[in-house]
């Protein structure tokens, strides 16, 4: 209970805060910097928002990669939060922290989609590509002109406060799949929580898979290369 409460607070305090006391919006212009973005033409663009807008590209896919593991055993499917996070960042991930119960179990079969999530490969091009993003925009970006559009622009404003939302809620995921995978060391956790994003993609390179499960006739579960 005290889980759905305090995620549901935090949703319901993003949304409220999103509507009444963000910046207003500016529908052409905000649709044409996003058409920008998304086709790759950056001239005049702050290198900043840039970074932010490809990182929140990413953020579904790490974020898939915990979330879709924990969904075998929830009342509740992670696929529609996953695919709705790829347009609304954490305004579509905190309903599912929100109602999920913690899961700490793997009975299920890895799919392709949950095999390459899984994979140390995925883990890694994925980090890579956000700390690239991130260390270019940090020596490359305009610092005033980011805080400008900070408080002019709500997509950027409302982009912003996402990524470090979802930046700092890593953590609250991590204990399970840590325990699913047998992970024992607590230092993991706290890299996670005491160095946001970058603990995470720590976390996520050198974590261990976890094993292929296939279901038999009799619904027994066989692993590794004893399944048929």
């Amino acid at each position: 209970m005290a889980r759905k409460i305090i995620f549901g607070s935090i949703w319901l305090a993003l949304v409220i805060y999103t509507i009444f006391f963000a910046p207003a919006a500016a529908g052409k212009e905000t649709l044409d910097l996003i058409i920008d973005l998304s086709i790759i033409k950056w001239e005049g663009i702050n290198p900043i928002i840039i970074a932010i807008f490809y990182i929140m590209g990413v953020f579904p896919w790490v974020y898939a990669a915990f979330i879709l593991f924990d969904s075998a055993g929830q009342k509740i499917s992670a696929y529609p939060f996953f695919i709705a996070s790829i347009g609304f960042g954490a305004f579509a991930l905190l309903p599912y922290l929100a109602l999920r119960q913690s899961n700490t179990t793997w009975n299920g079969e890895k799919n392709l989609l949950l095999k390459i999530l899984d994979s140390r490969l995925m883990a890694i091009i994925s980090s890579i590509t956000i700390m690239v993003f991130i260390v270019w925009g940090l020596i490359k970006g305009n610092w005033l002109d980011f805080f400008a559009q900070w408080q002019t622009s709500q997509f950027i404003h409302t982009m912003s406060l996402d990524f470090c939302l979802l930046c700092i809620l890593f953590p609250t995921i991590l204990q399970d799949d840590m325990e699913r995978r047998g992970i024992k060391e607590e230092k993991f956790f706290w890299l996670a929580a005491l160095v946001p994003l970058l603990g995470t993609l720590v976390y996520w390179c050198v974590r261990p898979q976890l094993p292929e499960v296939a279901i038999d006739s009799s619904n027994s579960f066989i692993e590794g290369d004893d399944a048929v």
